[in-house]
């Protein structure tokens, strides 16, 4: 499915919710990615890659222009079907040595789009104002392939790395769980019953898609939300504990301090005395 998104209004933080990946391209203003303690900045001419689960981002209009981007959305089957019509049809042989941190530890990337894609890109951008082409499926899946083309032919990179690992569609659904599950009270030993496998190879699993042990990992995706609520909202310390998966407020607080150095009031009170304006309440989008 490809999507032109334009927001003329600054809406302050959303929470971008996805159950398929995604590639996107900014052809005008500004689109900042939190990533836990991190705002990325991506700007005109980026082109970026949204794994499957939650993302705190901030689209910037500028210059009295609006906020405009295109997004691919994709699941591995599509990406399946698609790589082997290319090596099949044309005898694309697909490999990538590529590998980073920046790769590993994270559910999003991004980089500057090179000469072919950034002309894709707008080329897209043009089709896209035809009220037929959008309710094409081939013509979509036309520039759907020649979109992953454009990226499994390229140079070894994060964006690139990124999708090839998409091809598989058991990591997908393991990784759907786990996403699906953030904000439920739900143990580890019942997470491992519901994507069908022992505790020890839940865990296992669990640390090759994430780098770390489930339960430090719930706990920094929950903080990290809690984070969001509290610079865009004037919920209570305890009311956003608790939609956080935090009923004891002492619990949290001890929790927050410990990673982000200070406590929930604290980061709340030096955000707010950053900002000159009051920061819109954040949105949720399900995709």
């Amino acid at each position: 499915m490809i999507v032109k998104y334009v927001e003329s209004l600054h809406n302050g933080i959303q929470t971008q919710v996805l159950s398929r990946y995604a590639i996107g391209y900014i052809l005008r203003g500004s689109k900042n990615i939190y990533d836990g303690d991190k705002r990325q900045t991506l700007s005109r001419g980026d082109v970026f890659y949204l794994g499957i689960g939650h993302h705190y981002i901030e689209n910037c209009p500028e210059g009295g222009q609006p906020f405009e981007q295109v997004l691919f959305y994709y699941t591995p089957e599509d990406l399946q079907r698609i790589l082997m019509h290319l090596n099949i049809t044309y005898g694309l042989n697909i490999s990538n040595e590529h590998s980073c941190e920046n790769c590993r530890n994270r559910n999003q990337v991004f980089m500057p789009a090179w000469n072919s894609l950034r002309n894709f890109f707008i080329n897209t951008n043009n089709y896209l104002r035809d009220e037929e082409f959008r309710h094409d499926e081939t013509a979509e899946s036309i520039k759907m392939t020649e979109l992953i083309y454009l990226i499994a032919s390229h140079e070894d990179c994060c964006l690139k790395s990124k999708l090839l690992n998409n091809v598989d569609s058991a990591k997908e659904n393991f990784e759907q769980i786990v996403y699906n599950h953030i904000f439920k009270d739900v143990s580890i030993e019942e997470l491992a019953k519901l994507t069908n496998r022992s505790l020890t190879s839940f865990k296992k699993e669990f640390r090759r898609h994430f780098q770390m042990p489930p339960h430090k990992w719930y706990i920094r995706q929950r903080l990290m939300h809690s984070r969001l609520l509290l610079i865009s909202t004037s919920k209570s310390i305890s009311e956003i504990g608790n939609e956080c998966t935090f009923p004891n407020t002492s619990h949290f607080i001890k929790l927050f301090k410990k990673e982000y150095q200070m406590t929930p009031a604290t980061y709340r009170h030096r955000h707010l005395a950053a900002m000159p304006d009051e920061v819109p309440a954040p949105t949720e989008e399900i995709v």
